[in-house]
């Protein structure tokens, strides 16, 4: 059975969101959903609107921009997503698995609570 959410565990082994307590992370988890993307799927558009930031629990991503064209890779440990929501703009890349992927992301109210604070540190 596939569980909805993310643990504590799995994202206390995201290295931005590590420094977060026990009773934080577990409560972020609690807020966050747990997605499988299909190999050549996107997660994110480049230029739409963002409303969720993203963890990598599982597989490898692709980020792209379309002036710029291939970008980096994504791996477990690592996110994307934040850039859309910290600044109110719209997605400035466009991220496609390349690999069965499994994310979990949430919303920008969970965001504002559990993560914004973390790039002000």
């Amino acid at each position: 059975m596939q569980r909805a959410s993310a643990t504590a565990h799995e994202l206390a082994r995201i290295g931005l969101l590590a420094p977060l307590s026990g009773e934080r992370l577990a409560k972020l988890a609690a807020a966050m959903r747990r997605e499988e993307i299909p190999p050549g799927k996107a997660v994110v558009n480049e230029g739409e609107d963002g409303a969720r930031f993203y963890v990598v629990l599982a597989g490898i991503l692709a980020v792209s921009q379309t002036a710029r064209g291939p970008r980096s890779l994504l791996r477990p440990g690592e996110y994307f997503g934040e850039v859309a929501l910290a600044m109110n703009i719209p997605r400035t890349a466009s991220v496609r698995a390349m690999t069965p992927v499994t994310v979990a992301s949430c919303d920008r109210a969970t965001f504002d609570e559990f993560v914004r604070p973390l790039f002000a540190e």
